[in-house]
């Protein structure tokens, strides 16, 4: 039985038979490599039963969270961090500034380093742009706040400077040098209209450059799942609303499909929204695992019996 498309009674029609909307999971959501990576290591040193604390929520979803939560990790902030002596801690996907290892090295707090390589590529090359010019302007096209940005703001002794839209690029100085970055999970198109506000304005006697450092893992997915939505009457896009990942693909669901609605867990189904559908499209962000989007599905199937 294929575990990604599965029917339900949604009704019968006036000759008495079952009508079955069609439940598709998409195949592209879920997890990336890098929250993949992650939540394995976790998952490893839970099962030798020692106590494992994690920086911040390992993925952005709550009923992930909740899961390893019950298995025995605890989640910290770095005021915890810094009061904590000899024990294990896991840094998530997003990545750290160096002054999270720096605190561990004087707590001799054994790191667990799951910084996705990608977020870790692009640490190394922030660090040697700002090191090599720090007199340039370093800008990062992603969320105040974000823990991966927080990550990428601390490799420049927190000197770069943080833009959430094209509105923001307005109070650079377009006289002295630029060097644009992107978090990883950041909208290409967004960027492309940053780079370009940038060319405009810039002054001819600064330079100018820009660097695509968004991961191609998500960026595929903003295609591949406007295609997945337009393909059905309904869609149940699962995520965390934490997640920036799921913002954005959500935002591309709805822009191909008006019947899209965020949930974060079965429960927040409203079973009208599937009444007169025939097909129903479940998926999720990079920080949405497989197994809460076939909850999801579950869910529907029970209520349509």
């Amino acid at each position: 039985m294929d575990t990604n498309h599965v029917e339900g009674t949604a009704g019968r029609n006036e000759h008495g038979a079952v009508e079955c909307p069609v439940i598709e999971i998409d195949n592209g959501s879920g997890f990336c490599f890098g929250v993949t990576t992650a939540i394995r290591k976790a998952e490893e040193e839970l099962a030798m039963g020692k106590t494992l604390y994690c920086l911040g929520d390992i993925v952005h979803n709550s009923m992930e969270v909740a899961r390893l939560h019950a298995h025995g990790l605890v989640t910290i902030d770095h005021g915890q961090l810094a009061q904590l002596q000899g024990v294990k801690v896991l840094l998530r996907a997003h990545g750290e500034p160096p002054e999270t290892y720096e605190t561990a090295r004087k707590n001799h707090i054994e790191i667990i380093d799951a910084t996705c390589p990608v977020v870790l590529a692009l640490q190394r090359r922030i660090k040697q742009q700002f090191d090599s010019n720090p007199h340039a302007q370093i800008v990062i096209f992603g969320k105040n706040g974000h823990a991966e940005v927080l990550g990428l703001v601390g490799q420049t002794h927190s000197e770069a400077i943080v833009v959430e839209c094209v509105d923001d690029v307005k109070r650079l100085d377009f006289e002295r040098d630029i060097y644009l970055y992107s978090q990883t999970t950041k909208s290409l198109d967004e960027f492309h209209r940053i780079i370009d506000y940038i060319q405009q304005h810039i002054s001819p006697s600064a330079t100018f450059r820009s660097f695509d450092t968004i991961c191609r893992q998500v960026a595929n997915r903003m295609p591949n799942i406007a295609d997945f939505a337009s393909r059905h009457d309904l869609i149940l896009f699962v995520s965390g609303r934490k997640s920036s990942n799921g913002k954005v693909l959500f935002n591309e669901c709805k822009s191909v499909n008006a019947n899209s609605h965020q949930i974060e867990r079965a429960e927040e189904i409203d079973m009208e929204w599937v009444r007169g559908v025939k097909t129903i499209g479940v998926c999720g962000a990079t920080s949405t695992p497989k197994w809460l989007m076939e909850e999801c599905r579950d869910h529907i199937l029970d209520r349509l019996k």
